[in-house]
């Protein structure tokens, strides 16, 4: 049995064990996430959001309604959009606001990548620093080497409220899980919510890591393209998703 079907059995045996349905669980998932985000510092106060695709849903998404911290945030406080960011059920979220602008990015990915489950943006000063440097993210620690020729790059338009900047967006993302958005912070996405916060842990550590060693004003020591490219591989998607799955389950004790 393969691993993801392990982890699906596991995971319907959860849900039917605690009565929840596949939204119910998606809410739980992500808003651990959410207070996860909040414990590791990466938030923007209340200017960054994190997404999600409902289960056995064709378009509807669940993010955070506006104004709540992240810390505070529980399964109720998520709302169901569609695609447009518009409020699904209203009877249960009508009270609740949404900021339809900070979907936009969201949405970009989410119509453009169906095997996408959840998306990730961060603004933290390490990664708008990062962000604003021409070279970009360097090659000079393991956690920036899993992004070696896996980083997508896409240059700044002003405030994302341009829905014109969607097209523009997803084609510099390609099918890359992570993206550097110039001088304005990261994005990270995943098929799983374990694997966009590998994805979004390690890009916001290599950024820090990177802004350090720049600090320390000493010539910086890059690997070997040969080891960038091994180091690469090493960390693929396809051979490490019970690496995501098994530092997510830990991750996720630090706020339960």
């Amino acid at each position: 049995m393969s691993d993801d079907a392990m982890r699906g059995g596991a995971m319907r045996k959860d849900m039917a064990r605690d009565g929840m349905t596949p939204e119910d669980a998606m809410r739980d998932e992500l808003a651990t996430l959410y207070r996860l985000i909040a414990h590791l510092r990466m938030t923007d106060i209340i200017d960054t959001h994190i997404s999600s695709r409902v289960p056995g849903t064709a378009g509807h998404f669940l993010i955070n309604a506006y104004g709540k911290l992240f810390h505070e945030i529980g399964p109720d406080d998520l709302v169901k959009i569609d695609i447009d960011g518009e409020i699904v059920d209203p009877a249960r979220d009508g009270g609740k606001r949404v900021n339809k602008a900070g979907f936009v990015i969201h949405s970009a990915v989410h119509r453009a990548r169906h095997d996408v489950v959840c998306v990730i943006h961060t603004h933290t000063a390490d990664g708008i620093a990062v962000s604003a440097q021409e070279a970009g993210l360097l090659p000079i620690s393991q956690h920036a080497l899993k992004f070696h020729g896996r980083l997508s790059y896409h240059d700044y338009e002003g405030i994302a409220l341009d829905l014109d900047e969607r097209e523009r967006l997803v084609a510099d993302l390609g099918r890359n899980d992570a993206m550097i958005l110039r001088n304005h912070g990261l994005l990270a996405a995943g098929r799983s919510i374990a694997a966009a916060f590998t994805n979004i842990y390690f890009l916001e550590r290599a950024c820090s890591a990177q802004i350090k060693a720049q600090a320390g004003g000493a010539a910086l020591r890059i690997p070997s393209p040969a080891v960038c490219e091994k180091t690469a591989a090493q960390f693929d998607p396809e051979a490490s998703d019970w690496h995501s799955q098994l530092f997510w389950e830990s991750a996720r004790r630090l706020v339960r």
